[in-house]
């Protein structure tokens, strides 16, 4: 089992930026593939982006060039850093570990990302 906790979301001015983090609460050094999903208001949740354990990333078409995924093993940590964010970017994002030998998923509670002017 991991738990995860996301953070870093808040109320941001269009074009601004936000770094959010995600603690698992034991290793993931070679053992999981992460990624972040957002859900709006009646929407369906969707993948913004991941990585795998290898460190290979991708991303949704629509945050390309803005939106960057990366991990610090050594921390437990994922982080994803938004920028030039659009209204349409807001979203509760919740963070997704993968265990790769069993395929089990884990998701966080997730983090309220509001962009408004």
């Amino acid at each position: 089992q991991v738990q995860l906790v996301e953070s870093g979301g808040g109320l941001v001015q269009p074009g601004g930026s936000l770094k959010l983090s995600c603690v698992a609460s034991r290793s993931i050094l070679s053992s999981f593939a992460m990624g972040w999903y957002r859900q709006a208001p009646g929407n369906q949740r969707e993948l913004v982006a991941q990585i795998t354990s290898g460190g290979t990333t991708n991303y949704a078409d629509s945050v390309i060039g803005r939106f960057t995924i990366s991990r610090d093993n050594a921390k437990n940590t994922v982080y994803l850093q938004m920028n030039s964010l659009k209204p349409e970017d807001t979203a509760v994002y919740y963070c997704k570990a993968t265990n790769v030998w069993s395929a089990r998923d884990y998701w966080g509670q997730g983090t309220q990302v509001t962009v408004s002017s």
